[in-house]
């Protein structure tokens, strides 16, 4: 049966010589496998770029739920990506971001406000055009509602390390600027230097690994911040 559904594209790997598996975030299905035949081959190679991470898509499939790949009718781009792919600064943000997706998004179902909320978050980072060096903070905060572990305060992340002996420097002015980015959304300003931005990523990526079963490292933490230093 043919469903027409929005999605984010999270990764693909090839496939025999031309074609590929796309793990792909759907709004009503969740995340689900696609294979894509042809797509990189001489006469496919323009869609290939369709299925960048975290290409924003409208698509027709086939779906069957007793099937764990399906395909797809119909494809096109939802929201063509203006600044994203081009500008060094979002694309390294948009890389943490996918991998960080592809490590916890795990919705086999639909999800409409989870899907809105990374959609729309896309589209922000896209269309923004300055002080967005906080986004991806701001966005693991919010994510993490999603999640079931969102921090209500940042005393509720002191007391959790405290509870699994987690160690690391978060005293009073760490804490204080962590309440902003709790209470913030994109635009908000919240003034902090590269050094202390840093070191409140590393605190909320160790808040993930506590929630997180097999988080693991994230490889592109390293390219983040040598891009926004």
């Amino acid at each position: 049966m043919l469903h027409k559904t929005r999605a984010i594209v999270i990764n693909y790997i090839r496939y025999r010589e031309t074609s590929i598996i796309a793990k792909v975030y759907t709004e009503k299905f969740g995340v689900q496998s696609f294979i894509e035949n042809g797509v990189r081959s001489s006469k496919g190679k323009n869609k290939i770029a369709l299925f960048q991470p975290l290409s924003l898509l409208d698509l027709v499939v086939y779906h069957d739920e007793k099937k764990e790949i399906h395909r797809i009718s119909e494809i096109k781009s939802g929201f063509p990506f203006r600044t994203l792919p081009y500008d060094i600064s979002k694309s390294s943000i948009a890389m943490f971001l996918d991998e960080i997706l592809n490590k916890t998004l795990k919705e086999h179902s639909e999800n409409t406000v989870l899907f809105d909320f990374l959609y729309h978050s896309l589209i922000f980072l896209d269309e923004t055009e300055e002080h967005f060096e906080n986004f991806h903070l701001i966005f693991l905060l919010k994510y993490a509602f999603f999640l079931g572990f969102s921090p209500q305060n940042a005393n509720e992340i002191v007391e959790q390390f405290r509870d699994y002996n987690v160690t690391i420097p978060f005293d009073n002015d760490y804490q204080r600027l962590m309440n902003q980015l709790i209470m913030a959304d994109y635009q908000t300003p919240v003034l902090m230097s590269r050094g202390v931005r840093n070191h409140l990523l590393e605190v909320i990526i160790l808040f993930y690994r506590l929630h997180v079963e097999e988080f693991g490292e994230i490889r592109s933490l390293q390219v983040l911040r040598e891009v926004l230093s």
